[in-house]
């Protein structure tokens, strides 16, 4: 018998880099992986983005309770993860603002201190995942009209498309991208339940982000273990 070979992916050339353009990817980071890199690499090819700001979330508004890395550590690692691409960035923007995490006032943030003659296009890069719960967001159809959004797939989640941005916010469909790639299933609870357990993250994470998390025993020491306990047991 023989099988066809299957034919390779036809993979679109990056497009020209756009001056003034900004992707904004935001997380809690805890810990930052090679899914959000290649998330961030792939919005950047295919958007012409001319650099992406990693903004990692003082107080992400949709973990409550979570038990989470303090920010020095996780700023530390996006540091670590990015310093190899001139165009990749660490904004500081949430840490340094007290409570929670809203996207849209981190984009607010940006177009103000750019000021009004140079404000940047921004895209805030999301998940699939996230992109089904928009609805929940903190002012989304302000969100959507102050920056475009680019919509990255995520394992284990469905596609939304055109017609969920028609239903829900009409008008503002060319507002919202939908990238094909990369499909990658890594996760950041995932790593973190390696790590607690002693298992390898090697190639999970860059390999100056696994030496900081077990030079800092980020996820194995004894309080952070006593802290998802109690998160993740039931209260009555």
């Amino acid at each position: 018998m023989i099988r066809r070979r299957a034919s390779a992916p036809r993979v679109a050339p990056p497009r020209p880099v756009v001056p003034g353009t900004i992707g904004l990817l935001g997380g809690s980071f805890d810990p930052v992986h090679l899914g959000h890199l290649a998330v961030a690499e792939e919005a950047r090819e295919a958007l012409g983005l001319e650099r992406i700001l990693f903004v990692p979330a003082g107080q992400p508004p949709h973990k409550p309770g979570r038990p989470i890395r303090a920010p020095e550590h996780r700023i530390a690692m996006v540091e670590l993860a990015i310093v190899d691409n001139p165009a990749f960035e660490l904004s500081r923007l949430e840490v340094e603002r007290t409570g929670p995490s809203y996207t849209v006032d981190t984009v607010a943030a940006l177009l103000d201190v750019a000021g009004e003659a140079e404000r940047p296009a921004v895209t805030v890069i999301i998940s699939a995942e996230l992109f089904g719960e928009f609805m929940t967001w903190h002012e989304p159809e302000r969100l959507l009209r102050l920056a475009q959004l680019a919509v990255v797939p995520r394992e284990g989640y469905p596609a939304l498309g055109r017609s969920f941005v028609a239903e829900h916010f009409p008008g503002l469909e060319e507002r919202v991208t939908f990238l094909d790639g990369p499909h990658l299933g890594i996760s950041a609870t995932d790593i973190r339940a390696r790590a607690a357990a002693g298992r390898s993250i090697r190639y999970l994470v860059p390999p100056a982000v696994a030496a900081y998390i077990g030079d800092h025993a980020l996820y194995t020491d004894p309080l952070w273990r006593k802290e998802l306990t109690e998160w993740r047991t039931p209260r009555p």
